[in-house]
């Protein structure tokens, strides 16, 4: 069966067939910008978080929004991811539809793909399991997180519509933006994470005198999460640098949550809630928007040189380069810091020295090879809460001296060159001695 075909200019025609005009409108769509999917319980969720959906879109994500429970619903075809991103608002869902499980979503994320999930205190049993995996935990079904002190004016009398203090935000710029004093509205429940676990950050903590329990119950035990060891939104940076957001409030991203006034039992007024800004900071974390470092080019020579050797030499002064980018609105730029590392390491590091920034985004250091011939590495490692994990090694090999050259006299054997020479002299002296001394005849004739 013959496919379409297109007229191009001068009058020539292409004909494709179906299957390359379907990898052509693929490659297309990855071209123009990441394609996310949004799954939700019912499709009303357009409506109530239609600016949290529309910042994606001004973005330049190509925003798809399905059923959580959609019988078509899959995450790859041909082997190949079809989106990058995964949202999803559907607290309720029982069972995913179509191909979708937790276990094709945790592949997903080892994949690379970033994942972001929104909760809340009747959470089902399916979106608990996914955020385990992450390394968060929910509290129990029905648990909603209260604070007698920080709760909004139009609270409904249990104190579960939290005026979140921003001082709870995370100290990092390039995950939430820049932090003002405007507090949060959330209301969910309450998230509980391993403080041992690098991988995961406490994006938002809940105040000091918060609690999360059942609000219509009598509270007869020590509730679960107290206090700022309680999270209400967390991340994970996985070691592939793959992102995930949890958060155990789905209103947090809702337009009326954004757009709505604050008024905290204090008296305090604030026109508009700190959501809307949070979300946009975060969404574009969580999504590779921010916070995302590359290697551009790396550089070793010795001093004096353009070219890296076959093989540096022990006591060599050596001059190591390397250019960092940083992705700032679609576009890479040279990045900036002040605390960027290079150590030159064979098991463990000989040199670690921290190196000189450049405005073009290039890192400088120079020393001297350590005394110590084998296989060295040019490590550089950057770990930085909000970044993607920088990583770049270069092997090269460190040979000892050759014979022509070592240094001819030293000062410490003198010594030992002048018995040498003395023993010369002596043995000379002796050896002309020996041949031109002459016995007397007299004392020949009487023996």
């Amino acid at each position: 069966m013959s496919g379409p075909v297109l007229h191009v200019d001068g009058g020539r025609s292409v004909r494709f067939n179906t299957h390359g005009l379907i990898l052509l409108a693929v490659c297309v769509s990855s071209a123009l910008g990441a394609n996310t999917l949004v799954l939700v319980d019912t499709l009303a969720t357009r409506e109530t978080h239609s600016i949290f959906l529309k910042s994606l879109q001004e973005r330049g994500h190509e925003v798809s929004v399905k059923a959580a429970d959609d019988p078509s619903l899959q995450l790859s075809r041909y082997g190949e991811y079809i989106y990058q991103n995964l949202v999803i608002l559907a607290p309720g869902v029982e069972e995913f539809g179509g191909a979708l499980s937790v276990e094709t979503i945790v592949e997903f994320i080892d994949g690379g793909g970033s994942v972001l999930v929104a909760g809340s205190r009747e959470a089902a049993d399916l979106i608990r399991e996914l955020v385990t995996e992450a390394g968060v935990e929910m509290d129990e079904e029905g648990a909603a997180v209260i604070d007698h002190l920080h709760y909004d004016a139009n609270d409904d009398g249990q104190h579960t519509l939290i005026a979140a203090p921003s001082t709870g935000l995370i100290d990092s710029e390039v995950m939430v933006g820049p932090r003002d004093a405007v507090p949060l509205l959330y209301r969910g429940t309450g998230l509980i994470t391993d403080a041992e676990n690098p991988l995961v950050l406490p994006v938002l903590r809940a105040p000091s005198t918060a609690y999360c329990y059942n609000p219509t119950q009598p509270i007869s035990d020590y509730p679960h999460a107290t206090g700022q060891n309680m999270l209400l939104v967390a991340a994970l940076q996985a070691r592939n640098n793959a992102r995930v957001v949890v958060s155990g409030s789905l209103e947090f991203f809702s337009d009326a949550f954004i757009m709505t006034s604050v008024q905290t039992p204090q008296g305090a007024f604030y026109e508009r809630s700190g959501n809307g800004k949070v979300v946009e900071a975060l969404s574009q974390w969580v999504f590779m928007e921010e916070g995302v470092l590359r290697v551009a080019s790396v550089e070793h020579h010795l001093v004096g040189e353009t070219h890296p050797p076959v093989a540096y030499t022990i006591k060599q002064d050596v001059e190591y380069k390397i250019k960092v980018e940083r992705l700032v609105d679609g576009v890479w730029k040279p990045f900036l810091a002040n605390d960027l590392q290079m150590e030159f390491v064979r098991i463990d590091p000989f040199v670690r020295l921290t190196m000189t920034p450049h405005s073009n985004g290039v890192f400088s250091v120079k020393f001297q090879v350590p005394d110590v011939y084998g296989v060295y590495q040019f490590k550089v490692e950057y770990n930085r809460v909000g970044f993607t994990r920088l990583f770049s090694t270069t092997q090269v090999s460190v040979r000892p001296f050759t014979h022509v050259q070592y240094e001819r006299f030293i000062e410490c054997a003198y010594p030992y060159y002048a018995s040498a020479f003395s023993m010369m002299i002596g043995v000379f002296l002796f050896s002309l001695v020996f041949l031109h001394h002459k016995e007397s005849p007299s004392k020949s004739k009487t023996e």
